[in-house]
């Protein structure tokens, strides 16, 4: 988009950053949501999600549900979450206190090349709000998701901030690459959460501390 001037997801990022809380986790989409996070502030507590397209939302809240002393923020894509709909349903059925989510909204799909999505005038916020989920936003500036995301953090309750994101079409080259075999363990290990040991032919086990 030409002379776009909404904030870019750097931009929303650089906040994130100085915002999180000492306890929080965070669960990122396929392509730059993982690539430039991983750039600006990589750490054992963030779960990069590589190649599965709307399933960060998911993830997220399975994360939040088991782990209700950790502050849990995810980052998905507008694209993303309209492939996977009904993970915002059951966010606003399950309505973990500690969940909150960041949607970038920039009307394409970034991670396969900036195709514009089906509809260009989605109000994800309004869409939040109708499937249940009462404290659903739009922001279109940094300061006021500074503002919200503060709030998000100090209320007991589960969050969509939709960002208005200027497109990043240019994928961002994280520090190392994201192996996701590495990145499970050490997000495992940063949570504290125990292995688990598959077996043959189905079924498996929690290993004891």
């Amino acid at each position: 988009m030409v002379n776009d001037q909404r904030p870019s997801r750097e931009d929303y990022y650089r906040v994130l950053a100085d915002g999180l809380p000492a306890n929080s986790a965070v669960v990122t989409a396929l392509g730059n949501a993982s690539y430039l996070w991983a750039t600006l502030r990589d750490a054992p507590e963030n779960f990069y999600l590589e190649d599965a397209m709307g399933l960060a939302l998911p993830l997220a809240l399975g994360l939040a549900v088991a782990r209700p002393d950790r502050q849990i923020v995810v980052v998905e894509g507008d694209g993303g979450l309209l492939m996977h709909m009904g993970g915002l349903v059951t966010v606003a059925a399950v309505a973990p206190a500690n969940l909150t989510v960041l949607l970038i909204d920039n009307g394409v799909h970034g991670a396969s090349g900036g195709q514009a999505l089906a509809s260009q005038t989605i109000d994800i916020a309004g869409l939040a709000r109708a499937s249940g989920l009462a404290r659903a936003h739009a922001i279109e500036t940094t300061d006021a998701f500074r503002t919200a995301l503060a709030d998000a953090f100090e209320t007991d309750a589960a969050t969509l901030l939709a960002l208005g994101t200027a497109p990043d079409t240019e994928t961002a080259r994280p520090p190392a690459a994201l192996d996701p075999a590495t990145v499970k363990r050490r997000f495992m290990q940063a949570i504290g959460a125990p292995r688990y040991v598959p077996t043959f032919f189905g079924g498996g086990m929690l290993e004891k501390p």
